[in-house]
């Protein structure tokens, strides 16, 4: 009831608590690695483009190859939020382990989305140009699809920097997750759209994509405590997770700061 939803909308406030401050702890890796995804990104972006005209085929190549990497690189990128979210210093050192130790399953996770982005290019003009009930039926199933695989999909990384290495055990435990937090899961999201749409007025370089993976390792890490809970309290309540006593560590950890001390430390 109500007092539930006090409980669940307190803990998502401490969420975004905990991520503003572990990104502002943080600010010269995160931007550092924002820096490196920009380059990656133009790559994908610009790559493509010289063959467009002259060889289309070779177009589409590099444009997947691209998008490959860019993965392999956000795959390494969010290990290392993940050390922040743990409240562990985020070396640079531990990039190229984390990259040896993810770029396989990184690698698949970006297939995947060449491959939807692929699928989604050629079936919406085709079942767009029926003009009929079967076309309009398919459009609103891959809508609806690509929806539900964006956000559970914000899982795969924290996941894989968590709990498991084997790719198909990821993706179902994205559903799991998703469909078991679903107001949670979208409520990520949209945290994640404000994130990005944030930094386009810093062209990317702070939030960016690194407090993104930050975001999403931060929330992990937290809704993981509400697995734990009922695992070792079987006949809890699900919907009264009490969130106030799994959270008083990190809460003590990020301390009483506010957004006003930080900036006017005089007025506190």
């Amino acid at each position: 009831g109500a007092i539930s939803n006090k409980i669940g909308a307190a803990m998502i406030l401490f969420l975004i608590k905990k991520t503003f401050f572990d990104m502002w702890d943080n600010m010269f890796q995160i931007a550092i690695v924002n820096l490196g995804f920009i380059l990656m990104l133009s790559l994908s972006v610009f790559g493509p483009a010289l063959f467009a005209e002259t060889i289309p085929a070779l177009s589409a190549v590099v444009f997947a190859a691209s998008g490959i990497l860019l993965y392999v690189y956000l795959g390494a990128a969010s290990m290392l939020t993940r050390d922040i979210a743990d409240y562990r210093r985020a070396g640079f050192r531990e990039f190229f382990t984390y990259l040896k130790e993810t770029w396989k399953t990184s690698a698949v996770f970006g297939v995947i989305a060449v491959l939807h982005i692929l699928v989604l290019s050629i079936a919406i003009p085709v079942y767009g140009s029926m003009g009929n009930i079967f076309g309009l039926a398919a459009l609103v199933f891959l809508l609806w699809g690509s929806l539900i695989w964006a956000v559970a999909s914000q899982y795969y990384f924290p996941l894989r920097d968590r709990l498991d290495r084997k790719i198909r055990k990821i993706v179902k435990k994205c559903f799991i997750l998703f469909f078991d937090n679903t107001f949670f899961s979208i409520t990520l999201a949209i945290g994640s759209l404000a994130i990005l749409v944030l930094s386009a007025f810093t062209a990317f370089l702070l939030p960016g994509i690194a407090t993104v993976l930050l975001w999403w390792n931060v929330a992990l890490k937290l809704r993981l405590y509400k697995y734990d809970y009922l695992e070792q309290n079987p006949g809890a309540n699900r919907r009264r997770i009490p969130w106030d006593a799994l959270l008083v560590d990190d809460r003590e950890r990020v301390g009483k700061r506010t957004l006003k001390g930080m900036i006017f430390p005089w007025k506190e």
